[in-house]
């Protein structure tokens, strides 16, 4: 079968096969994580102001705290705010990281690679829980001993 339908044929199957090659290199350049100091890891505890459910990424923004609870802020007084991108809201959500689970005013403490340009956000290394310790901080900090951790630490 030659002619014009063969050729728009032949020219669809040949974009089809570049999409395909092309798919996986966008896949794997939006799951790079160069733009994160994977040198360093910052472990922090804050107040939960927002979890975002994600399909690629969930999200945790918080309010920084020390440990005896007082909020963290900047020079103007504001509360400072960090992020963490941890893995994708379905997968996580089986291992007990839900919105239910972390409402607003959460005290949360993460594991994470900052960003490499000092902006206040990082990535969650694989494998380090988040520790949920409620809406009052623990006597001693929010950590491990004194909340509940998610992720597949322990339930």
């Amino acid at each position: 079968m030659h002619g014009p339908r063969s050729n728009r044929m032949t020219l669809a199957a040949m974009w089809a096969l570049i999409g395909a090659g092309a798919w996986p290199a966008c896949a794997a350049a939006h799951h790079s994580f160069a733009m994160y100091d994977q040198a360093q890891v910052k472990t922090l505890t804050g107040k939960l102001t927002r979890y975002i459910p994600g399909a690629n990424h969930a999200q945790m923004i918080f309010e920084l705290l020390e440990p005896d609870g007082t909020p963290i802020v900047d020079e103007a007084g504001k509360p400072v705010l960090w992020g963490v991108e941890t893995g994708p809201a379905a997968r996580i959500a089986q291992q007990g990281v839900t919105p239910d689970n972390f409402p607003a005013g959460t005290i949360v403490t993460v594991s994470l690679h900052p960003l490499r340009n000092g902006k206040t956000f990082g990535a969650m290394p694989n494998g380090t829980p988040i520790v949920n310790c409620g809406t009052t901080m623990p006597q001693g900090g929010c950590t491990a001993e004194t909340g509940r951790t998610y992720l597949g630490q322990n339930d």
